[in-house]
């Protein structure tokens, strides 16, 4: 158990290190901080290329697995 426990805080630290620049690198929806500084100045009236699309799939991908992962090590917490 102990194995599978070190395995799943392995893949929980690397997967919420490739978390976080996925979520940097979408780009500002508006109607936040990112409008203060004028950031909603040069954007583009919502459109979404192929970048961007795929971009989406990845960092839903990997937030899924991260949700996956939390749920297993709190399982593993509760029956050890």
């Amino acid at each position: 158990m102990d194995a599978l426990r070190i395995t799943l805080l392995i893949l929980l630290v690397l997967s919420s290190v490739l978390l976080i620049p996925l979520v940097l690198l979408h780009k500002g929806r508006g109607g936040g901080l990112s409008d203060m500084f004028g950031g909603g100045i040069t954007s583009s009236a919502g459109s979404s290329g192929v970048a961007e699309r795929n971009l989406n799939r990845i960092t839903v991908g990997a937030a899924v697995f991260w949700a996956v992962v939390i749920i297993l090590l709190g399982l593993i917490e509760r029956v050890a």
